[in-house]
């Protein structure tokens, strides 16, 4: 396993982060370990982009998976993630909507 550098943590977490549903499924990880077909039901997505956004958390380091007899369990792979998450959500932007409009984020800043 590769230890990163702390620029490279904050742009997996970055990546991950500019994602809603990945965004949903690390807040309900921080909660409590789930299982996808749970995950995918809960916020409303496909098994296979459930799939697809797991992959991509796990690449980045954000989730771990657990083997759990016949099925796998996903959990956060440290608390300190979910302790961010936690501080990151105490943060009060001040946007600026004629650069970010509430309606497009994707061509924000």
């Amino acid at each position: 396993m590769d230890v990163l550098t702390r620029v490279s943590v904050l742009s997996r977490f970055g990546h991950a982060l500019s994602d809603e549903t990945r965004t949903r499924v690390l807040l309900a990880l921080k909660e409590a370990p789930a299982y996808p077909a749970e995950l995918a039901a809960d916020l409303g997505v496909t098994r296979q982009k459930m799939s697809n956004h797991l992959a991509c958390l796990r690449g980045c380091g954000l989730v771990v998976s657990v083997p759990d007899g016949r099925r796998t369990r996903y959990e956060l792979a440290d608390a300190n993630i979910g302790r961010a998450l936690d501080d990151l959500l105490q943060v009060v932007l001040a946007v600026d909507p004629t650069c970010c409009p509430a309606s497009n984020t994707e061509g924000c800043c």
